[in-house]
């Protein structure tokens, strides 16, 4: 990792986020157990510590003195440092939000602008592209638009968006279409995104792909750029239902545009498909993510924080990806997001960041050898 150029990154508030970083990787069990009886009980939460800050500062403390005292006791136990680690592994207590477009996917290539998972679609017949065509160029300014209150631009995107699901379905659309139109996109992955999903999938840390986009169009682009499904990954987006000719003939579950992509719109987080007739299968059960309380998030818009409104997490660390309109951009982004990525970044940065985060122990490692 050391080799790997890290692009610019702005961090406005450092020691915030030093701390952030310290509480995830103390995550873990309130109380230390050991398993031969000789301690019954120890508890970081009992060293009499009052605060958020103060406990935080003081964890490498608190990690030594738990050392010497268990070392004292249990002699015959190895490496008691990475005992505890265990205890307190990002791992099992972390879920990764990450937006779709322009944030797991690059902004520019070769100095153009890269297509959405929503725009690369071509239905196959020119009516029905020029029909959608038509709606993007009357709803899109009214998206960013600031005179627009917020209760009445949410009625014009789910309006938008319900339209333009009506044409997909009244035009015809097939599967064949989106793997065409996927294979002729320009649309690309930013470099490091393959290694962060394997690492991630290595250590079963929940991703959960946030997109107003298709779900349908993301697992294609994930096929056929990455080549792979990941089994820690689920989507939040909007699932078609195709008939035995691959045909569509609706969409599945509540519709989701660019203002919910929220609370609302977990409950929907569906695995990566890896055939067409997988779509049947239940969506899983979300409840256990609900209940982790580290959360990285990653996107490239503002809004894109409200993505983590539905988790009840304690510590939360928020990348942002700010691709253009630096300077008119950098200041607000600066104060929403603890740490952001300029001019299109690859994915290197955060790489980085999860390998601090999460403990470099190996999956077959036991805590005790």
């Amino acid at each position: 990792m050391d080799s790997v150029h890290v692009s610019e990154m702005v961090v406005d508030d450092p020691s915030s986020l030093e701390i952030k970083k310290t509480a995830i990787r103390s995550a873990g069990p309130h109380k230390l157990q050991t398993f031969h009886g000789c301690i019954e009980e120890f508890s970081v939460w009992d060293a009499g510590f009052k605060g958020y800050t103060d406990f935080c500062s003081l964890v490498p403390t608190i990690i030594d003195a738990a050392i010497t005292y268990v070392m004292a006791l249990l002699a015959n136990i190895k490496s008691l440092r990475y005992l505890l680690m265990c205890f307190f592994n990002l791992c099992t207590s972390c879920t990764v939000i990450a937006d779709f477009d322009a944030t797991l996917t690059k902004y520019l290539i070769n100095g153009l602008r890269g297509q959405s998972s929503y725009g690369l679609l071509h239905q196959g017949n020119p009516e029905y592209d020029t029909k959608r065509q038509e709606l993007y160029e009357y709803y899109h300014p009214l998206e960013f638009s600031t005179s627009i209150p917020i209760q009445e631009k949410t009625k014009l995107m789910k309006e938008w968006w319900g339209k333009t699901h009506a044409l997909l379905i009244e035009g015809g659309l097939t599967y064949d279409a989106i793997k065409k139109s996927v294979a002729d996109a320009t649309i690309a992955f930013r470099d490091g995104v393959a290694e962060l999903l394997e690492f991630l999938e290595e250590r079963e840390v929940p991703v959960l792909i946030f997109s107003a986009g298709i779900a349908d169009i993301i697992e294609e682009v994930l096929r056929q750029k990455l080549h792979r499904s990941f089994k820690n990954v689920k989507i939040v987006s909007n699932r078609m239902v195709f008939d035995d000719k691959g045909c569509l003939i609706s969409f599945k579950g509540k519709l989701i545009h660019v203002l919910n992509k929220n609370e609302h719109a977990i409950d929907m987080a569906a695995p990566v498909h890896e055939r067409l007739d997988d779509s049947d299968e239940p969506i899983d059960d979300c409840s256990s993510m609900k209940t982790r309380i580290n959360v990285l998030l990653l996107g490239d818009h503002i809004g894109d924080l409200g993505m983590s409104d539905g988790l009840n997490y304690e510590n939360q660390i928020s990348v942002g990806f700010l691709n253009h309109n630096v300077d008119e951009s950098l200041n607000s982004y600066r104060k929403a997001f603890d740490v952001v990525y300029l001019n299109d970044a690859p994915m290197w940065g955060v790489v980085k960041l999860v390998s601090q985060l999460c403990p470099p122990t190996g999956s077959s490692q036991s805590c005790f050898e």
